[in-house]
């Protein structure tokens, strides 16, 4: 439901060496050369195009290891809103 949508934010601020759309949903984002600035750019956006806020305890890399974990990260966040 969100991958298209996490995709475009990564291919927007995720400055990735490797193209979004040859990625699996499961491919390593640092492998693809995702970094700590721009996983502070991919965070903010996901926030405002979601409406979450993404806790402290939920920023590092097991959070922007994959499209899937950002996906379950902003699925949790959305569904704990309702």
């Amino acid at each position: 439901m969100y991958s298209e949508k996490v995709r475009e934010i990564l291919l927007k601020h995720g400055r990735l060496s490797t193209p979004v759309d040859q990625l699996e949903d499961t491919s390593d984002l640092y492998n693809a050369g995702l970094t700590s600035l721009a996983t502070v750019g991919v965070m903010l956006t996901l926030e405002e195009e979601f409406d979450i806020e993404i806790p402290d305890s939920l920023l590092g890399r097991k959070t922007f290891g994959s499209i899937n974990s950002i996906i379950g990260v902003v699925e949790q966040l959305k569904n704990s809103n309702h």
